[in-house]
């Protein structure tokens, strides 16, 4: 393969990556690519590799180094905006496990009541409103954006403040100066609710932080206010996302709907699938080489970009058969969707809860379900960094 192909690239069918990925995937797995600003990286395409490069502390997440790989063009966070997904080795861990305690599979169990209420009124919301409905508007945003307000401890009336510039942050067009400014407000807006729990800290994620920083004697507000800012964002918009495409994936799959309508036991299996089936973020993440490496029969020598392209690695046949079905009995929890490694997202038993109730909920009670307007006309975000749909017209 001679040509340099531009990253990122676009899907051109909601249903499969863009035929580019399986190009390299199965000519040249491990390949250079342009990026937005010019320079060129590495992109590494194949599940077992994809897993290397995430599991590999060769490969720094430390996006404060002049050479890693920004796939926003002109967009860089200044230092003290660091949170755990920037840091490597050994400051990575302890600010990892600072909130680890919050995302366990225990406390997960001892939220699903109040995460399957809070489905039940977005649904009796869909029911009672006008048909078509906006599955978007109605369930997909709200149920995973009330889930994390009320986790951290911020009011859900603010919603469509940081949903507005949530949405700035991920649109690959909006400007820097643009993308600066809804940081900037996010991360004010985190700072000054924070400022306002240190006196009396209430029984929250963020209370429950200013508590057990301050007494490791860690505590500093504008980490917190990070931290704050990346929950909040990757806590609602990812399983939003996930809530439209893998409701949309069900229904053009009757027969995967089908299975999971007969047997409810099957439905983490269906989460697992389309995870992986739809892989909302085509870069596993990004890396910078700090020692060189030979992954794929390639040498990445230090200083050089790489990334890891999960969305090609989640359909390499050589780790799921027949990988462009989606096929909910495939046993597919071996799926990059959630990354890999010291860096796997934090909030999975979340998001595979919220899914898991979702589905359940939905084609229970609405078992007619159906799309109100054909696929191809269907607003998927073909403009975002993380793949989804604007609206969802849903009949029933």
């Amino acid at each position: 393969m001679t040509a340099v192909h531009e990253f990122p690239m676009t899907r051109t069918c909601p249903f499969a990556p863009p035929p580019a990925y399986t190009e390299i995937r199965e000519e040249e797995p491990v390949t250079r690519v342009r990026l937005p600003e010019g320079k060129q990286a590495w992109v590494v395409s194949r599940h077992e590799d994809v897993r290397t490069v995430l599991n590999d502390r060769r490969f720094s997440a430390d996006r404060q180094h002049p050479d890693f790989p920004q796939l926003v063009p002109g967009f860089r966070r200044p230092d003290d905006e660091r949170t755990m997904i920037t840091m490597d080795a050994p400051e990575h861990g302890p600010a990892r496990k600072a909130v680890l305690g919050e995302f366990t599979v225990r406390r997960m169990e001892e939220l699903r009541p109040r995460i399957q209420e809070i489905v039940d009124e977005r649904i009796d919301a869909l029911l009672a409103g006008p048909k078509p409905g906006d599955l978007v508007e109605t369930l997909s945003l709200p149920v995973p954006s009330l889930v994390i307000c009320e986790m951290l401890g911020v009011p859900y009336a603010d919603h469509d403040f940081f949903q507005t510039h949530t949405a700035k942050l991920i649109n690959r067009d909006t400007p820097p100066q643009e993308r600066r400014a809804a940081v900037e407000a996010v991360r004010e807006y985190m700072s000054d609710l924070i400022a306002g729990k240190e006196d009396n800290p209430p029984d929250d994620l963020l209370g429950r932080q200013i508590v057990k920083l301050r007494e490791e004697g860690t505590y500093r507000r504008a980490s917190l206010a990070a931290t704050g800012f990346l929950l909040l964002v990757a806590g609602h918009e990812t399983t939003a996302n996930m809530i439209s495409l893998g409701t949309v994936g069900l229904l053009e799959n009757p027969d995967q709907l089908a299975l999971v309508k007969a047997d409810p036991g099957k439905t983490l299996d269906a989460v697992e699938e389309l995870l992986r089936y739809f892989t909302i973020v085509d870069a596993a993440t990004a890396r910078l080489c700090v020692e060189d490496v030979e992954v794929g029969g390639q040498l990445i020598r230090a200083g050089e970009g790489v990334l890891a392209l999960g969305y090609a690695a989640n359909r390499d046949g050589s780790a799921f058969e027949n990988p462009d079905e989606l096929d909910i009995e495939r046993g597919a929890r071996h799926h990059v969707a959630f990354g890999f490694g010291p860096h796997q997202c934090l909030g999975q038993n979340l998001a595979r809860m919220e899914l898991q109730i979702v589905f359940d909920t939905l084609f229970r009670r609405i078992p007619g379900l159906k799309l109100a307007t054909p696929v191809d006309d269907l607003p998927f975000k073909d403009d975002a960094n993380i793949y989804g749909l604007y609206r969802l017209p849903v009949t029933w």
